[in-house]
């Protein structure tokens, strides 16, 4: 039986899924039992020259993929998680210091992110008034941070979002729409404020609507 199928079959009953999800992970911590840490050097893959430092936390089970592609580099005091959907991180990126990236999200070539950033693909449920908001669940929307992307200190991008190739977010922003490829961004909620026009190869600005 392949992984993917072993994965649906344990989706499909909820008592086995709960079962193997309370061995991975800790139902109060909500991060990996210290068990499956020990061995978190065999699952998770790192490239060439690739280095997180070893203040990272490191929330990243091995039922979704983790990798950091080669000369990147997880700054001190980050946290990488990976529980509800796959982190994947290109070559020659940076995460800067105390950012949070919370999968699902995949971060491109030579991107970087500013210290204290969040980028988190998960949205808690809240629709069920009758129930406590951690008990209903989540969803998830893909974050794709484009090749050459450089995203400002303290930015929050949120679930669903793309930010285009050699791309701009301001330190401060809340990105909650997708941004094309070559535009600067910022605000709260973020806009585009300039793109680059390729005729008349220049950084132009853009009219507010």
């Amino acid at each position: 039986m392949n992984t993917q199928r072993l994965k649906e079959r344990i989706k499909e009953n909820p008592k086995l899924k709960k079962l193997v999800l309370d061995f991975i992970m800790h139902p109060i911590k909500t991060r990996p039992q210290w068990w499956i840490r020990l061995f978190m050097f065999t699952y998770i893959k790192k490239g060439k020259k690739s280095i997180i430092y070893r203040s990272v936390r490191k929330d990243l089970p091995p039922f979704n993929r983790f990798s950091l592609g080669e000369y990147s580099v997880v700054e001190d005091y980050c946290c990488l998680n990976n529980a509800v959907g796959d982190l994947l991180i290109g070559n020659h990126a940076r995460i800067g210091l105390g950012a949070t990236i919370i999968g699902p999200v995949k971060i491109g070539n030579y991107s970087h992110i500013g210290q204290s950033s969040t980028l988190s693909g998960l949205n808690h449920d809240f629709e069920d008034i009758s129930k406590p908001i951690f008990t209903q669940g989540v969803t998830t929307g893909q974050i794709i941070i484009e090749d050459d992307v450089w995203v400002g200190a303290n930015a929050v991008i949120l679930p669903g979002v793309t930010i285009g190739t050699h791309s701009v977010v301001a330190a401060g922003s809340v990105v909650s729409q997708s941004i094309p490829p070559y535009s600067v961004c910022a605000g709260v909620p973020a806009r585009v404020l300039k793109t680059y026009d390729f005729d008349a190869k220049e950084w132009v600005k853009v009219a507010k609507k």
